[in-house]
């Protein structure tokens, strides 16, 4: 994304800071395969020099679009891309935000009234997507019946979580997780994704974070293609919900690292395993392990030196359920903490030593 580097580069903030608006709106489009015309980008400078106010620059869109209606195909979503990058430029430029579900909604609805009908909407019906980094499958959304009351139940638990007791890896994690829960919700038909993106750098300001919004713009297909897999479970195929993918994009959002962001290395294609193979069959089969603790027994197997965060980033649990889950499955005799827990590693038993544990 190369359009607004020469203002994102040079010393002027208020030039600057439009040219990041600007730079993330246009990115964002990606997520649904979006692109901007010449038009809008050529009227966004315009704002950004200053000629324009972002007023202006909505007004100059609707017209020019209002004159070519006539020629306009119908499956052509340029329209879409250019009203949409100029909202979400304006909103990001406001310095008001509540943080609770009624601002969310609103948000989808400033972004996208006029172009969709239900913009602003809870849908009411159930819905699936086909992914192209699960191979056409799709994610398992929240159903139509319980959207609202799921909203609210993850912005107050948000609510609950308090920052200043946990350090910056940890915080990163959090808002990893939450922006995974708000994202599965899926509250409306369309343009989920590009709403909790706008949500989400509304949010992180909040807390005075200095992100870079470039992340956004450059990486917005990986940060989708990290909010499925992050909420993705196939267990015959042994692949698990992990919100590793988020967290270092993240991590780079927040935190200024340079982790590697590449949206085939969430192709489940390139991670499948084979179930046969893989998992420690004699645990499965006699101890009826859960889900959660089958996913945990893989990830140790193949990262034995894990610790019990990285487990609960990689299935999606909280550290107390990880901890519960090891106590749980130490006891049993299905793993053991080797060399003490700063430098040690686990070790999953196999079937002769479980049943050796087990008669004794």
């Amino acid at each position: 994304m190369t359009d607004f580097e020469e203002y994102i580069r040079q010393s002027e903030p208020h030039k600057r800071e439009k040219g990041y608006a600007w730079q993330t709106a246009i990115g964002l489009q990606a997520v649904d395969g979006l692109k901007t015309s010449h038009y809008l980008r050529e009227t966004a400078r315009q704002h950004i020099e200053g000629d324009i106010t972002i007023a202006e620059v909505k007004q100059l869109v609707n017209s020019y679009y209002e004159s070519k209606t006539s020629r306009i195909g119908v499956a052509d979503r340029t329209e879409e891309a250019d009203k949409v990058s100029a909202r979400i430029t304006e909103i990001l430029s406001e310095h008001s935000f509540t943080f609770s579900p009624l601002e969310y909604i609103a948000l989808h609805r400033r972004l996208f009234e006029g172009i969709y009908n239900h913009a602003g909407k809870i849908r009411d019906y159930n819905i699936t997507k086909k992914e192209w980094v699960l191979n056409g499958e799709t994610v398992l959304y929240a159903g139509a019946d319980r959207i609202r009351e799921t909203l609210e139940y993850d912005f107050a638990h948000e609510k609950e979580y308090d920052y200043k007791h946990h350090d910056m890896a940890e915080a990163v994690s959090h808002i990893a997780q939450f922006v995974s829960d708000l994202w599965q919700i899926h509250p409306f038909g369309e343009g989920n994704t590009r709403t909790t993106a706008v949500f989400t750098i509304k949010y992180l300001r909040t807390f005075g974070f200095d992100i870079s919004n470039e992340t956004f713009a450059n990486y917005s297909w990986y940060f989708r293609n990290a909010l499925v897999r992050a909420n993705y479970n196939n267990i015959p195929k042994g692949i698990f919900a992990t919100t590793q993918y988020l967290e270092a994009f993240f991590r780079n959002l927040i935190l200024g690292e340079q982790n590697e962001l590449r949206s085939r290395y969430l192709h489940v294609s390139g991670q499948t395993q084979s179930a046969t193979k893989n998992t420690p069959k004699c645990n499965i089969c006699t101890l009826n392990c859960t889900l959660g603790e089958l996913a945990l027994l893989n990830f140790i197997k193949e990262k034995p030196n894990a610790t019990q965060k990285e487990i609960a980033a990689h299935i999606g649990k909280s550290e107390r359920t990880v901890k519960t889950m090891t106590v749980k499955l130490s006891r049993q005799g299905i793993i053991e903490r080797k060399n003490g827990r700063r430098n040690g590693y686990w070790e999953v038993k196999n079937k002769e030593v479980y049943e050796r544990k087990e008669r004794t």
